[in-house]
């Protein structure tokens, strides 16, 4: 670890995210499987560094989240995010796995659930991801640790709704339970990731940032839950039809069965074989999202700043 980097709460964080957060300006968590396990290279590099550039250009801090020789780190040099990119012993990290990996001093990307874990910590109240996981197809209910990370950890997590692959209605039931608000921005439908329609409701429909952050403002102060869920339907011009979707997954989910591929395996081989019985068109609308949630993850980090500075203000006089 350099002597010079800024260290809060065991995160090591790059100067610009360190001084941002110090200072009260806006910052964007990104998660880094996306990198490591996502994405082909060197699509992945480039995604990587475009999804940062996207957040600066809306007025905000980038932190992609990662854990490099054990060591929790929000913000890489770019040297750092073409390692992710490129190596192939960096492991996939949930919450479950980030004290043997860091014990370890293990290389890893992080999911959902570990880059809010290690953001929260770190200072960073909003987050831009893809899909979340959620609860999978099937008699027997596999829940993705990201949905109990968003009932207990303070972030404001930005995504297209849930990766389509998974059980929609029991994912939003299972949200509903554990107090989880789910916003629309700019829908009163809940995205099915590769799709803007899902026939599913969200919990209220909000069109601006300023919104959100007068939502989280409540959940957070009347100690009313962790996660903040805002759903952001994919860019129509790269949106999918959501039964050509369906018909995708289905066939996908087959092989997957008859394979007996599970665990940690299956939404890798999923999304890579739902890209390949589209001819790619998914792969393009998951690029596509994925730079739309960043903007707008962005807007509302700078909703939020301002929010807080001005509540400073406030308190001050």
């Amino acid at each position: 670890m350099p002597e010079s980097a800024i260290v809060r709460n065991g995160v090591q964080l790059a100067n610009e995210v360190g001084e941002a957060i110090l200072s009260g300006q806006p910052v964007v968590a990104l998660e880094s499987t996306v990198i490591a396990h996502g994405l082909p290279y060197p699509q992945n590099l480039e995604t990587a560094m475009a999804l940062e550039e996207r957040i600066r250009a809306a007025g905000a801090v980038p932190a992609t989240i990662a854990l490099l020789d054990g060591v929790p780190c929000a913000g890489l040099a770019p040297q750092e995010l073409q390692f992710l990119a490129t190596s192939q012993n960096i492991q996939k990290l949930s919450r479950r796995d980030l004290a043997i990996a860091m014990s370890c001093k293990a290389n890893g990307a992080t999911t959902v659930a570990s880059t809010m874990i290690i953001g929260a910590r770190a200072g960073i109240r909003v987050f831009a991801t893809g899909g979340i996981g959620g609860v999978h197809r099937g008699a027997t209910p596999d829940i993705s640790a990201d949905l109990p990370e968003l009932a207990r950890t303070q972030m404001i997590v930005v995504c297209a709704g849930a990766k389509a692959i998974l059980d929609l209605p029991a994912t939003l039931e299972w949200l509903e339970t554990h107090g989880v608000p789910v916003l629309g921005y700019g829908t009163s439908e809940f995205p099915a990731f590769y799709s803007a329609e899902s026939g599913l409701p969200v919990d209220v429909c909000v069109n601006s940032p300023d919104e959100v952050v007068a939502i989280a403002d409540r959940l957070w102060n009347w100690n009313l839950g962790g996660g903040l869920l805002v759903a952001v339907p994919p860019p129509a011009q790269s949106a999918m039809p959501h039964d050509q979707m369906e018909a995708a997954i289905a066939g996908a989910q087959r092989e997957a069965e008859d394979l007996a591929i599970r665990g940690k395996e299956l939404t890798p081989f999923l999304l890579s074989r739902i890209s390949q019985i589209t001819d790619g068109i998914s792969l393009e609308a998951n690029l596509a999202l994925l730079h739309n949630n960043a903007g707008v993850a962005a807007q509302i980090a700078v909703a939020l700043a301002d929010a807080e500075r001005h509540i400073e203000g406030d308190d001050y006089e």
